[in-house]
């Protein structure tokens, strides 16, 4: 923008946050209802951010406002920003309060026993709990709404340290009135034919489908489901049978047949990579100590 000074840029994140707003909702006067602010306002405080960058952001029209090209630039990385932002203020409260520690768990996995020696060993120390699905476990870890979690694998690894606690056989879950319903166990073989339910994460359905099977084959399609409940009740209507970990059932339709000459499932605890807090280790060391030789 002619005649703004080239010289080091000092972010206001307030301005910052105000510019994605306006991006986002197309309008000033959208913006300002979102904000809570008199839209005069708004539009001084974007132009400060104008001014503070040298670039015009936003090309103002009786229809609204669009991005310019310096704009679609700066959008993603002012989004960036704010992000990070937040993850330092996260990291500074923890930082400032060494006495705190949140316990994430996911997939009906029960960590009440770790926790609770946690407790008898930190009375000073707050430790939270917090139930997680099982997409959630590493946006919930590198967020920072947990500082540890315990689910079972598969699930996204990335940025994370991970330590295998137990091992589990996996189980057909089946119909009562099944053929395969009696049976003390089974192999892949005896159901290769069946539908097992699907799952919208590719990594998640192809291990408990076994998607391809050893021979290369694809495991036949069942139903989408995204819930636990929704699955047995897929189970109990027959219209699918699913792999599950071995733990205990909620229906008296439903069956859990263990399956032989597959790869088990983990149950791993989880926290951020490099993590030094003593309490997230010493919640580690519980669980390894409660966790890991259930059956």
């Amino acid at each position: 923008m002619p005649g703004f000074p080239a010289a080091p840029v000092d972010l206001d994140l307030r301005l910052v946050r105000y510019f994605t707003v306006v991006a986002e909702q197309g309008t000033f006067h959208r913006a300002a209802a979102v904000l809570g602010v008199a839209q005069p306002a708004l539009s001084r405080q974007v132009h400060r951010l104008e001014e503070r960058l040298g670039v015009r952001l936003l090309e103002r029209t009786t229809r609204g406002s669009g991005l310019t090209a310096a704009g679609v630039a700066f959008l993603p990385q002012a989004k960036a920003l704010l992000r990070a932002a937040e993850v330092a203020a996260a990291k500074a409260r923890a930082a400032a309060v060494p006495s705190a520690v949140a316990v994430g768990y996911a997939g009906g996995l029960v960590v009440t026993a770790a926790v609770r020696e946690l407790r008898a060993r930190r009375p000073d120390a707050e430790v939270r709990t917090s139930h997680l699905d099982w997409s959630e476990v590493r946006p919930a870890l590198l967020e920072h709404r947990v500082d540890v979690a315990v689910a079972r694998a598969p699930f996204p690894t990335d940025g994370l340290d991970v330590v295998v606690l137990r091992e589990e056989q996996r189980v057909l879950l089946v119909p009562a009135d099944h053929r395969l319903a009696g049976k003390e166990s089974v192999r892949l073989d005896d159901f290769a034919d069946e539908p097992l339910v699907r799952y919208a994460d590719a990594a998640y359905d192809a291990f408990w489908r076994v998607d391809p099977r050893p021979d290369g084959r694809a495991a036949p399609d069942g139903l989408l489901v995204d819930a636990h409940a929704d699955k047995l009740e897929a189970v109990a209507a027959g219209q699918a049978l699913a792999l599950a970990p071995g733990r205990p059932l909620t229906r008296d339709d439903v069956v859990a047949v263990p399956v032989e000459g597959i790869e088990p499932c983990r149950v791993l605890v989880a926290t951020r990579e490099g993590e030094r807090s003593l309490l997230v280790a010493a919640f580690r060391e519980a669980a390894r100590s409660h966790l890991a030789d259930l059956r």
